[in-house]
């Protein structure tokens, strides 16, 4: 089975969490909702890859959050390829009163209580992935 690194981080600002819409341009996922998320490149350092992906998608410093939490890899199968699957490492930061300027990987940004997750229509698997930072 084919496999691919990924992180996926979530902001988190009092009780409020980040989530984007991904963009009509990316590869993957169009429209869903997701947190922020790349692909791991080859032996780069997770936590390392997290917070560049931050910078690129939300316009956030990496002297602007504290990371709280982290979770094992998760292994989740790919519903888009056959005998694929992701790896994810995930993350859990904190920011102040964060500015957000989003690329253009996500075309929407909602600041969100934890438990309204299940109301947006997200990536495979988002809600256990953050369950695991909780």
């Amino acid at each position: 089975m084919r496999s691919t690194k990924i992180v996926t981080s979530f902001i988190k600002d009092n009780e409020k969490l980040l989530i984007l819409k991904r963009s009509d341009k990316v590869k993957s996922m169009k429209g869903l909702w997701a947190g922020i998320s790349g692909i791991i490149e080859k032996n780069e350092e997770y936590l390392k890859r997290a917070r560049i992906e931050i910078f690129e998608e939300v316009g956030i410093t990496e002297d602007k959050i504290t990371l709280v939490r982290s979770a094992e890899e998760m292994r989740i199968n790919s519903p888009q390829y056959k005998n694929h699957e992701w790896k994810i490492f995930p993350f859990l930061f904190e920011a102040k009163n964060p500015i957000i300027k989003l690329n253009w990987e996500n075309s929407e940004f909602k600041w969100i209580n934890v438990e309204e997750l299940k109301n947006y229509e997200t990536v495979p698997s988002l809600q256990k992935v953050l369950f695991n930072l909780l």
